[in-house]
């Protein structure tokens, strides 16, 4: 049962989504130094795109691979919300919290990844 798999696939394509509905909602979370409107643009599309390969039974395998690179990919910006004085996620709580929950996502996805298709169950 692929349960997980599909719950997030389905965060990820609400998320994706958001990027392009309300593209000023992710702004604040990004350096000022940042390409705003294309990293926006980018991360929203590559939400969309491994969201729907983990639901492709084909590239459920490299959609895995993909969604815990991605979640390196946010990483650093996770870590820069924390340094500042008052996190744009909205207290160092919830923004450490986030970090922790990061590297979770990360390693719960390069698992799943290494044993899709190796006679396991992926959770």
């Amino acid at each position: 049962m692929y349960v997980l798999v599909y719950v997030f696939a389905a965060v990820l394509l609400l998320a994706g989504l958001y990027h392009f509905i309300n593209p000023q909602f992710y702004h604040p979370f990004m350096p000022d130094w940042f390409p705003k409107s294309l990293a926006n643009a980018a991360g929203g599309l590559a939400e969309l795109l491994i969201g729907v390969g983990l639901f492709i039974p084909a590239t459920r395998q490299l959609s895995l691979y993909a969604a815990a690179g991605l979640m390196l990919v946010f990483l650093p910006l996770h870590v820069i919300d924390l340094a500042r004085a008052r996190p744009v996620i909205g207290s160092k709580v919830i923004a450490i919290f986030r970090l922790l929950l990061q590297f979770v996502l990360i390693a719960w996805l390069y698992h799943a990844a290494r044993t899709y298709g190796a006679g396991t169950q992926v959770q």
